[in-house]
């Protein structure tokens, strides 16, 4: 179910999975940036001008779905930033000018991130697996919420996590832990304390990024809540522009098969019940 930030909604529709990829084949892309721009879009719109869709069929201020995925399409050669946030509101803007009918709309966006091969020059492979998102509502001309994000981070810690001193009784079979691999899947988002500064040219989610590897690296815990709570704290007083943070990881941890001794072992991926935690942080 989509919601959105400016309130409840008595329609909305549009067209979501619309895939796009820009590419700079001159060789003259701005240095630090990929040639390979690649984005999987969501684009929903709302007012009144759509209701007579629903109540009597009558199409006549309805904009087709198959033109939404075309205009997001043939619009992306237009846009000649290279952040996801920027291209929310380019795609939200433009599309809010060309059918005036529209009360409001929300655009969202995940990366589809590829990584240069040798010197990123004409070769490129498919990176991740975490990709990052934004999401960028706008009423005619307002914009309404800017909301970042990165998901699926694939994060393997060889030691240095713990897990003990929890409630046993007649349903624990969970031993104490002291020093254990952990294998940890997160996913955050964010929003701004304004909305000028979400729009940072990517410097705010590739900060973001670097910072989740360092505390991953870094930090011997003694629970994944302790991990995230490390990590959204440090977000807050490192990043100032950030105002709420929401993390949300699962623990993954690869079932044991054989150890010899504290230090080599065989492992497997677990069985399909997980562990799912969740933190917000508010400056």
């Amino acid at each position: 179910m989509n919601s959105f930030a400016s309130g409840f909604k008595r329609n909305y529709y549009g067209k979501g999975d619309v895939i796009v990829y820009r590419l700079h084949r001159d060789g003259k892309c701005p240095q630090g940036r990929s040639p390979v721009f690649g984005a999987s879009v969501l684009m929903l719109v709302y007012g009144d001008a759509f209701w007579p869709t629903y109540t009597t069929g009558d199409n006549t201020g309805l904009v087709a779905t198959d033109s939404m995925k075309n205009f997001i399409q043939r619009e992306t050669l237009n846009f000649d930033g290279f952040d996801l946030e920027e291209y929310c509101r380019f795609l939200a803007q433009k599309f809010i000018d060309t059918y005036p009918q529209t009360a409001g709309i929300q655009v969202s966006a995940s990366e589809i991130p590829y990584r240069g091969i040798v010197d990123g020059s004409v070769a490129f492979a498919p990176s991740g697996p975490e990709r990052a998102k934004a999401r960028v509502e706008l009423t005619q001309s307002e914009v309404t919420e800017l909301r970042s994000g990165i998901e699926g981070f694939r994060l393997l810690r060889l030691g240095g996590s713990a897990f003990h001193g929890f409630v046993r009784d007649q349903y624990t079979t969970l031993p104490d832990i002291l020093d254990r691999p952990l294998h940890m899947w997160l996913d955050l988002d964010w929003s701004y304390t304004s909305v000028d500064s979400g729009f940072s040219s990517g410097a705010i989610p590739a900060r973001v990024r670097k910072m989740v590897h360092e505390v991953f690296h870094g930090f011997e815990s003694g629970s994944i809540q302790q991990v995230i709570y490390q990590l959204g704290t440090r977000m807050l007083a490192q990043i100032s522009d950030i105002a709420e943070i929401h993390l949300e990881a699962n623990n993954r941890t690869w079932d044991t098969v054989a150890e010899a001794g504290e230090h080599l072992g065989v492992f497997t991926v677990a069985r399909p019940p997980y562990g799912c935690i969740g933190l917000t942080l508010r400056r």
